[in-house]
């Protein structure tokens, strides 16, 4: 009795006055732990990334994705002393990408070379951190 269209990717369902007065006969069925698409949060049990997560807010796609995802996975991954320290140019990479798409990716300040200061400054601190405890 349903009628059912597709449209782009949605699916539209129609449902008749009977539809409703009907009982659902729906039955509810457990996650499966498995499925890597469920929303499990940002990391999964086996410790790799979810890039499905909603958390993410649809930075895994979209023109700098990829930059993204690299940045992202090499901070998660980094075992440095100071975490991401080892990621500064993946960083500036979707650094840069973000700021062709500026409608997309609206930058935090009016002044748009703010952020990347902030990173280079960071990643400054972290090699002369590196450098004073390899010179003790």
């Amino acid at each position: 009795r349903l009628v059912s269209s597709m449209v782009g990717k949605d699916r539209i369902i129609f449902a008749t006055k009977e539809d409703h007065e009907t009982p659902s006969s729906a039955e509810l069925v457990a996650d499966d732990p498995d499925d890597p698409y469920e929303e499990q949060g940002l990391i999964l049990p086996n410790g790799d990334i979810n890039w499905n997560c909603p958390c993410l807010g649809g930075m895994a796609s979209g023109p700098c994705g990829e930059q993204f995802k690299s940045a992202f996975s090499c901070f998660h991954y980094s075992t440095e002393e100071i975490k991401g320290s080892d990621c500064v140019d993946q960083f500036r990479a979707m650094q840069e990408c973000m700021q062709k798409y500026p409608d997309l990716y609206p930058q935090e300040d009016e002044n748009d070379e703010k952020s990347s200061k902030d990173l280079e400054a960071a990643s400054m601190e972290a090699s002369a951190a590196k450098e004073e405890k390899g010179s003790s």
